[in-house]
């Protein structure tokens, strides 16, 4: 888990898209359209002066989904996972704490109304199937889940982190002035002949933020710089630039070119990001992977997160566009997302968690404790970017407290994971742990299984309870390692999120 964009401005390209097969057996997209829904990382916007006609962008037909793989990835030493959930841990908390800054900052400023521009026009060739390949972070010490795709003219490969908590796609780039560590080599957007940049005059530079916004722009070719920073304390700073980017579809041996997509070309970048090459965002903002996508492959996508514990050869999916196995799963629910006056972020997937439910017992908290309030703090969000499970203090303590109370079966044990529950379970088989469940204020229910809310702390016999609490106000966060093994869709068009209980290897 990560980040946050504002209303400002969008832009729709005036090229025609069209889908047409490549030489080598892939697809070559060409002419993205941008969504309708405004909304970008910055407090203020980087060109405030920008005003552009608006029209209405046609709804993008069908089709199949695009499925891709998410792939683990293999270490030499991998770090003990003790070590490496406190990393996580430490990395979520700050990330919360800062995210919870964002949006009242967010809350309190009045950015210019958003005036888009002209469409582009709807794919003129079908849309195709879309499945990745996700990798977990795990041995290499990070709770984050990566992509793999290939970027520029020849293309190159990099694995970035998938993020449903920002919106900004991003690489490091050469010449790399302040750097974090990274697997393989640095993106060179010298060695490719499809590397564009965004001129500080291009509308397209609303987009962002920009680092110093009483710099102006001085001359037409001069570059747009941007500025994006997290939630812990992690940042990118630099120029604002198109490129291709490709993808693997799963299974076909084909794979999937999207040209002109937009991206920050990243020269100073900071924080905790584990070996991976940048950061790829599927948040509701125009600028993430899953908007830009959108005209091609739907309002809709979903991924499916296997066990961490599970063979390193299984993969993971990411797949945009509507899955037909998803929606005939027998056990496929949804709840809606927050939206409208109740969400002032458009980053963020909102959900409306009404009711905690622990052994089948409804645990006292507070009234409208996990929502969003009118000023813009707390709520509930359901994130890929963020390992365990938040909830605001009120809530954690109730939660807590219903377990401590109902498990006497096992030794508790401290010192494992902050102030979690743990307990020995040395020689224990098959543990016996009360449920937990989610209930949402539209009445739907998330039940999760034993091994998605309670973490084995190895190499010892203690499991631990895998939440934590955050600030009464803060945002309470559904973590990616209680959404293992479940089909997760964010059907962003119908403003809902689906779940439905799966054997993720089997996607």
């Amino acid at each position: 888990m990560i980040g946050l964009v504002f209303l400002l401005f969008f832009f729709l390209f005036n090229a025609s898209s069209a889908v047409q097969n490549s030489t080598n057996g892939g697809i070559y997209i060409r002419g993205i359209e941008l969504p309708q829904h405004p909304s970008f990382n910055s407090v203020t916007s980087a060109k405030p002066d920008c005003r552009l006609a608006s029209a209405p962008t046609p709804e993008p037909s069908k089709s199949p989904p695009l499925k891709l793989q998410l792939k683990r990835k293999t270490h030499q030493s991998p770090p003990p996972k003790r070590d490496s959930l406190a990393q996580s841990t430490h990395r979520d908390l700050h990330r919360l704490h800062n995210l919870h800054r964002r949006i009242l900052e967010r809350k309190n400023t009045n950015p210019p109304n958003p005036n888009p521009s002209a469409q582009a026009p709807s794919p003129s060739a079908p849309q195709q199937q879309m499945v990745a390949t996700l990798e977990s972070g795990l041995s290499l010490g990070s709770g984050e889940y990566f992509m793999d795709v290939f970027v520029g003219t020849p293309p190159k490969h990099f694995s970035l982190i998938l993020d449903t908590g920002s919106d900004l796609n991003w690489l490091q780039c050469l010449p790399c002035h302040d750097c974090f560590d990274q697997t393989g080599p640095v993106y060179d957007p010298n060695q490719s002949s499809s590397y564009r940049n965004v001129t500080c005059r291009d509308p397209r530079c609303a987009l962002v933020s920009a680092p110093d916004s009483a710099v102006p722009c001085a001359a037409d070719h001069q570059p747009c710089p941007y500025f994006y920073w997290y939630g812990d304390r992690s940042n990118t700073t630099g120029d604002f630039a198109t490129e291709t980017f490709t993808v693997n579809l799963t299974g076909s041996g084909a794979s999937a070119s999207v040209e002109g997509f937009m991206f920050g070309c990243g020269h100073w970048n900071r924080g905790l990001f584990h070996g991976a090459a940048g950061l790829l965002g599927l948040g509701r903002g125009p600028l993430s992977f899953a908007s830009q996508m959108r005209s091609l492959y739907g309002h809709a996508f979903s991924y499916c997160l296997v066990d961490r514990d599970a063979d390193l050869s299984v993969s993971s999916k990411l797949v945009f566009g509507e899955d037909p196995g998803l929606l005939a799963h027998p056990n496929l629910n949804y709840t809606s997302f927050v939206a409208g006056s109740e969400n002032p972020v458009d980053t963020f997937y909102y959900v409306d968690v009404k009711t905690i439910v622990v052994g089948s017992e409804a645990v006292e908290i507070p009234a409208d404790a996990l929502r969003l309030s009118a000023e813009g703090a707390g709520g509930t969000i359901i994130d890929s970017g963020t390992t365990l499970s938040y909830f605001a203090d009120p809530v954690y303590e109730a939660i807590r407290a219903a377990f401590v109370r109902k498990i006497k079966k096992y030794e508790a044990v401290d010192g494992f994971l902050l102030n979690a529950p743990c307990y020995n379970v040395t020689g224990v088989a098959e543990l016996e742990l009360p449920g937990f469940g989610l209930v949402f204020g539209d009445g739907a229910m998330w039940d999760f299984p034993v091994e998605n809310y309670f973490i084995r702390m190895e190499p010892h016999e203690v499991v631990c309870l895998a939440m934590l609490g955050v600030p009464r106000d803060s945002l309470s966060i559904i973590g990616n390692y209680q959404q293992q093994n479940f089909h997760i869709m964010y059907d962003v068009q119908n403003s809902r999120l689906g779940y439905a209980p799966r054997k993720c290897a089997d996607v």
